[in-house]
């Protein structure tokens, strides 16, 4: 047997356009495009080019990017100073602090700063227990995209089982509350998990985000699963999932490639939700369903 690839850069290419053709229409409607902003505390490279892609998608999309890069030094109160000038702002639809923060500014402190209906990364603890109990709320990009894939390839998850591999309340939490409420059965696991291989024997669907590279090993899989794989790992031998790739594919039906997979889908829901959020902050109707 050997698994389907998910090509999740083709799927966001086309989540992409969506939003960028329904931008369009929304801008004469509101009298103005949506917009994002995005703010880099620092010269982290890799947190330097993460805030490049996401301005140059954000513009490619028909949307305004506002960029603020304060020094690494700047001062919490500095930042949070900036997020609430930022959530009084009718031109910012979303915003966005790029993570990891500089050691001597509190994280929670700051992504709670920001008006949870401008929270397109879905962090905020009011949206985090929207999701929880079922209200409508911003979630999470990363976990959101996972569920997008994964519903088109297989439509309707309701009865499937299904194992979390990882615990964060970025990925995994999240992830575990979307598919429990597209009816599937959820079990979260984690590194620690005793006899991890029992409970993926019988996984329908797998999402591993666990940050172990090759963690999840081709033999532990249910032959025909569907595994999703969230881990982006930096090894000599260059960019790896969580899950033993070669090994997967000859025992799953579907797995999405690291990279290629579920990475593009981060930026293009990210992209979604800000045209969500700017529809929600105009009252500018969006019909249900079309993103």
């Amino acid at each position: 047997m050997t698994a389907e690839i998910i090509d999740g850069k083709a799927f966001a290419a086309g989540l992409r356009a969506r939003v960028g053709a329904l931008a369009a229409e929304f801008a004469p409607r509101a009298g103005r495009a949506p917009g994002l902003a995005v703010v880099l505390v620092g010269e982290d490279p890799a947190s330097a080019v993460y805030v490049r892609s996401k301005g140059k998608a954000t513009r490619e999309a028909g949307m305004e990017s506002f960029e603020h890069r304060l020094p690494a030094d700047t001062p919490q109160d500095d930042l949070i100073a900036l997020v609430d000038r930022l959530n009084a702002d009718p031109a910012v639809d979303g915003i966005l602090v790029q993570l990891p923060l500089p050691r001597h500014i509190n994280e929670q402190a700051v992504l709670t700063r920001i008006s949870p209906d401008k929270d397109v990364d879905g962090f905020h603890p009011v949206n985090a227990g929207r999701l929880a109990t079922g209200l409508h709320g911003f979630v999470p990009c990363t976990p959101l995209g996972c569920l997008m894939l994964l519903e088109d390839r297989l439509g309707d998850l309701s009865g499937l089982d299904a194992v979390v591999v990882g615990r964060s309340n970025i990925v995994g939490k999240p992830m575990a509350a979307l598919l429990t409420k597209a009816n599937a059965t959820v079990t979260i696991a984690h590194s620690r998990t005793r006899d991890l291989p029992r409970h993926l024997r019988h996984a329908d669907i797998v999402v591993a985000a666990v940050g172990i590279p090759h963690f999840i090993k081709g033999e532990w899989l249910k032959p025909g699963a569907v595994v999703i794989d969230v881990g982006i790992n930096r090894t000599e031998q260059g960019l790896v999932g969580d899950v033993d790739f070669e090994g997967a594919m000859s025992v799953a039906g579907a797995v999405t490639p690291v990279p290629g997979g579920v990475g593009p889908m981060t930026i293009a829901v990210l992209l979604r939700n800000t045209l969500v959020a700017a529809h929600r902050n105009a009252a500018v109707p969006l019909e249900k369903g079309v993103i």
